[in-house]
C-alpha cells in the first residue's frame, strides 16, 4: 500500500502572501498550478482588520461572501469587492481591506475542493438538507446547510470520518463551533469557539454527543450548529497520510520543546490550548523568519496585525517548538493542532522526498 496519495500537497493547499495597491491585484500561486481553490482566508499582515473566510459555495450575484473568523458577525453580502475571481492558479482581489489596499500586505490561504460542484442532499426528517463539494483525495470538504432545529444528522462527502469540524451560522450572530476529535477523551460532547481564546467547553447540544462517521456528523438543538431554518457551513477535515494531520500534544515549558511529527514538512500550522484561554495560532512556510523557523504568526481570532520571533521551527516530518510560551508549549497543558504539508517525508512509492 502507498504510504500517500498525495505526493504534492500543493496541488490541494498553499499559502500566498502580496502586497496590495490602489486597485484589482491578481496573486498567483508558487506551488502546483493545478490549484483553483474553493476555500480561501485572508488576512491582512500590517492592518488591524478581520481574517475574511471565503468559499465557492457561498456565492451570490457573482459576489464571494465572507465571514469574519475573529467575530459573531453574520455573513457579510456587501464585500462585492473583496474576492473578484478565482483562475486556474491564483485568484483576484479587490480593495476592501481585508484582502487589498495599497500599501497592505496580506496572506491567503487556500484549500482546494470540487470546483464549486456540489452534491445537493434533502432534508429528511430532522436532518438538514443543503449540499457538499468535497476534494477526497486531500480530504476536505465543504458544506452548506439549512438547520431544522432537532438533532439530526448532516452528509459531508469525505468517504472517510472527519477528525475537524468549523462551523458557523451565517444568520446569526452566535460564536464559531469546532469539532476536534481529540478536544476531550470522547471529542463529541466539547467543543471550542474559533472566535474566542476560550479553552474546549462542553455542551451536548452542539454535535448531540456523537461523534462524526465516514458519511455524516450530527448537529444537535445549538444556535451554534442547528437553529430551525437558518443557513451554516462547515469546513470538515479528514486526516490523509503524508499530506495533513489533526492532533494533540503536551507542552514542557522549554525551549527545547515538544516535537510533533507529521510525516510531512509543514505548510500550514494551526494550534490551540485548551486547557487555557489562549488564541488560536497559525503559521505558514510564506511567512517565515530563519530556514527552518515558521517565526511569522497571526490569530484566527484576532484582528490584530502579525507577530514575529522564534518560536517554531517547520522540519521535514514534523514541528518542533523552541519556545515555552503558554499559547503553545506550557507545562501540564494540552494542546489541538492542524497542519498540511508541504510535502511528505515519504512519496507514495515510499521514497523519502528531498526538502525543498
Amino acid at each position: 500500500m502507498a504510504y500517500t496519495t498525495v505526493d504534492d500537497g500543493s496541488a490541494h493547499f498553499q499559502a500566498a502572501i502580496w502586497t496590495g495597491t490602489s486597485g484589482t491585484d491578481t496573486i498567483t500561486f508558487d506551488g502546483n498550478s493545478d490549484l483553483q481553490l474553493d476555500f480561501l482566508w485572508t488576512k491582512s499582515r500590517n492592518n488591524a482588520h478581520s481574517n475574511a473566510l471565503m468559499d465557492t459555495s457561498r456565492i451570490t450575484s457573482g459576489d464571494y461572501l465572507p465571514l469574519f473568523s475573529d467575530t459573531t458577525d453574520v455573513e457579510q453580502t456587501f464585500y462585492d469587492s473583496e474576492l473578484q475571481s478565482i483562475t486556474s492558479d491564483g485568484f483576484t482581489v479587490g480593495t476592501q481591506p481585508h484582502a487589498g489596499g495599497d500599501g497592505k500586505t496580506y496572506v491567503g490561504l487556500a484549500w482546494k475542493a470540487n470546483g464549486a460542484s456540489r452534491t445537493t442532499f434533502t432534508e429528511s426528517g430532522a436532518n438538514p438538507g443543503g449540499g457538499h463539494q468535497a476534494n477526497t483525495t486531500a480530504g476536505f470538504s465543504i458544506v452548506d446547510y439549512t438547520g431544522t432545529g432537532s438533532a439530526g444528522t448532516v452528509s459531508h462527502g469525505l468517504g472517510a470520518t472527519p477528525k475537524v469540524l468549523i462551523v458557523k451560522n451565517r444568520e446569526d450572530t452566535t460564536n464559531w463551533a469546532v469539532y476536534h476529535r481529540n478536544a476531550s477523551s470522547a471529542g463529541n460532547d466539547s467543543y471550542l469557539e474559533l472566535d474566542t481564546g476560550d479553552p474546549v467547553a462542553t455542551a451536548g447540544t452542539v454535535w448531540n454527543d456523537t461523534s462524526p462517521s465516514s458519511s455524516v456528523f450530527t448537529v444537535g438543538t445549538n444556535t451554534k450548529t442547528n437553529t430551525d431554518g437558518e443557513t451554516y457551513i462547515a469546513y470538515c477535515f479528514t486526516e490523509i497520510q503524508g499530506y495533513s494531520k489533526m492532533g494533540r500534544y503536551f507542552g514542557n515549558s522549554n525551549s527545547d520543546g515538544a516535537f510533533i511529527y507529521t510525516g510531512f514538512k509543514p505548510a500550514f500550522l494551526i494550534i490551540k490550548n485548551i486547557s487555557a484561554t489562549q488564541s488560536w495560532w497559525y503559521f505558514d512556510n510564506k511567512r517565515t523568519g530563519a530556514y527552518n523557523g515558521a517565526d511569522v504568526r497571526l490569530r484566527a481570532d484576532r484582528d490584530s496585525t502579525e507577530s514575529s520571533g522564534s518560536k517554531v521551527d517547520f522540519l521535514s516530518n514534523g514541528f518542533k517548538w523552541r519556545d515555552g510560551d503558554n499559547a503553545w508549549n506550557y507545562q501540564g497543558n494540552t494542546f489541538v493542532y492542524l497542519a498540511f504539508a508541504q510535502h511528505p517525508f515519504v512519496s507514495s512509492k515510499g521514497v523519502p522526498v528531498t526538502a525543498r
